[in-house]
């Protein structure tokens, strides 16, 4: 067996937040939803041509929820912080011209 430690492609984080899988979410938002839809179906709470409003909404929220996870994740997920001046070149740039032909 090897003792060497695991090595991966992605840095390691050190903010110490979990990181939020975008699928994972969706989904789950949709589930509750339905679940939702079908116990106010289930208790009578709606019926008729109410229920044809009802459908779609699990799939809005589980949109709405993805869009606003990427939105919230997706910038700081490829981003690089970079800190202090920017060095400046140590002899000032000559632009050299051509000999016209």
């Amino acid at each position: 067996m090897s003792t060497m430690p695991l090595q991966t492609d992605h840095p390691e984080r050190q903010s110490g937040r979990h990181p939020v899988n975008v699928g994972h979410l969706v989904m789950g938002i949709a589930f509750l939803a339905m679940v939702g839809v079908w116990a106010l179906i289930q208790a009578d709470v709606v019926g008729g041509s109410d229920v044809r409003w009802l459908l779609p909404v699990p799939w809005v929220l589980a949109g709405l929820g993805g869009l606003l996870a990427l939105a919230i994740t997706g910038s700081r997920k490829w981003t690089t912080r970079q800190t202090g001046w920017v060095a400046t070149p140590d002899t000032p740039e000559t632009s050299e011209e051509t000999p016209d032909e």
